[in-house]
């Protein structure tokens, strides 16, 4: 590169008064460069004529390729001094681009290549390896320095709920236990709320929110006061909470009439769980002025003497449906069936039908409705479950679905059913024509009953000809 410079010049003579810098022959063997600095000032070139600025131009071009050139064949080889002297330093071999790549260590050869901050720096690095931190010692002399500070302890405060925040917060989580019967979660929901004076008020709340519910979730809210009491709430505080019950039972009976009746079994369950003392009730003996507290006060007291004679307490409210075995699910509607077939009143058999809470399972009671029909002699039966049939459809207790369902299990089974019912076919067919006659089946379920199709000789005026009869 020094030689081509060399032959440019030659052929482009400059003067010296503009440019005094030249190449030094003896130099250019040994690859040195010798640049003068009159014309530059801090690294800026002065005002020149455009030829020795493009002198200038190519010279410092020169240099820069020269300097790349040096620091790739050695991170200590060839530089150029501070006055334009190339400075020939020992020769290191060349390394292949891809480590130059992932070497983070300097490339201009400075620096012994140990690692940034002694290895202490870096992303997600928090001191050197094997440093042990000891606590800070304060400073007194610290202008910011506060000695009533120095023996302080931080804590998080809760502040108490009030009456209108305690409904707010609560109630929310007494609906979300009704989904999910977990008790554990209600109580560590209710562990991280500062109650406060409120404490007393979550069995009330919880016991008028499920006078307004199912039975089932009567039965929820009763084991919830069972583990409620001892980890959350004390038994004083259950005796403050069913005392305000029993003082609001004329607000409650406007909203639910059978509210007397429901606070007096909730009061007996609690004594039977031993919330409450045994002479709880004992104690309201001659000091009760209302209809509504003393009609709740004798149904916990005739309750528990009935579980002296062997009524269990804790089965009071019943098993939501979801939570009862299968087994016991049949036998309730097959004693619901009987029990309609005896008294005729189809209104108390929805509402029990709905009572038992598996809207699910209610093809379960349309298969053994027509079970029983199949068995039963006579046609008392066959008409009335035809018309508790119609109005459980007509109601929309048992859906198109689940009525479906149930016929299709019947035609499943219908082979089993005419080992022990001889004339089971003949009777299901009748059923299906007379249940699409009252609109409570389609044509397309009445088009899948099956007929048993046998064989019999007929009359010697048929000629002996084989038919196929249904029956």
């Amino acid at each position: 590169m020094a030689t081509d410079c060399e032959a440019w010049l030659n052929a482009n003579p400059v003067d010296a008064e503009d440019l005094s810098d030249s190449f030094v022959s003896g130099d250019e063997d040994n690859g040195k460069v010798a640049i003068s600095n009159n014309n530059e000032v801090n690294g800026n070139w002065l005002s020149l004529s455009s030829n020795s600025i493009h002198e200038a131009r190519l010279k410092a071009k020169a240099k820069r390729r020269l300097r790349k050139n040096s620091s790739r064949d050695s991170g200590r080889g060839d530089s150029l001094s501070d006055n334009g002297d190339m400075v020939r330093g020992t020769s290191v071999a060349p390394t292949s681009p891809k480590s130059k790549l992932l070497d983070r260590k300097s490339r201009l050869g400075k620096g012994r290549g140990l690692p940034k901050k002694g290895g202490a720096g870096g992303k997600g690095v928090w001191g050197r390896s094997g440093e042990v931190y000891e606590p800070e010692q304060v400073d007194e002399k610290d202008p910011n320095y506060d000695e009533a500070q120095e023996n302080c302890v931080y804590e998080t405060v809760v502040p108490p709920l009030d009456e209108r925040d305690f409904e707010k917060t609560v109630t929310p989580i007494v609906q979300e236990y009704f989904e999910h019967g977990d008790t554990n979660e209600v109580a560590e929901l209710l562990a991280e709320l500062n109650l406060g004076p409120m404490r007393s008020e979550v069995p009330s709340l919880a016991v008028s929110l499920a006078l307004e519910a199912k039975a089932s979730h009567r039965e929820l809210t009763s084991r919830l006061l069972a583990d409620l009491c001892g980890p959350v709430l004390s038994r004083s505080d259950m005796e403050n909470s069913f005392d305000k019950l029993l003082r609001e039972l004329p607000d409650l009976v406007l909203d639910t009439p059978g509210a007397p009746k429901l606070v007096g079994q909730f009061i007996a369950r609690a004594v039977s769980d031993q919330i409450l003392s045994k002479g709880y009730i004992e104690g309201y003996k001659g000091k009760v002025d209302c209809e509504y507290t003393r009609a709740a006060l004798d149904r916990a007291a005739v309750l528990l003497k009935m579980s002296m004679g062997g009524l269990r307490i804790d089965n009071q409210w019943g098993t939501g449906g979801g939570q009862r075995p299968v087994i016991e699910l049949i036998k309730e509607m097959n004693l619901l069936l009987k029990e309609y077939l005896l008294s005729g009143d189809s209104k108390e058999a929805e509402r029990c039908l709905r009572d038992l809470e598996v809207p699910h399972f209610h093809h379960e009671f349309v298969y053994e409705a027509i079970v029983m029909v199949l068995e039963s002699k006579g046609e008392k039966t066959f008409k009335m479950v035809l018309q508790l049939l119609k109005s459980l459809s007509v109601s929309s207790i048992i859906t198109v679905d689940q009525m479906r369902r149930g016929y299709e299990r019947v035609y499943m089974d219908i082979a089993e059913i005419n080992i022990d019912v001889p004339r089971a076919y003949f009777i299901l067919e009748q059923f299906v024509d007379k249940s699409l006659s009252m609109g409570i089946i389609d044509v397309k379920l009445r088009d899948l009953c099956p007929c048993r199709g046998r064989k019999r000789f007929v009359s010697e005026g048929d000629g002996g000809v084989v038919k196929l009869e249904s029956y």
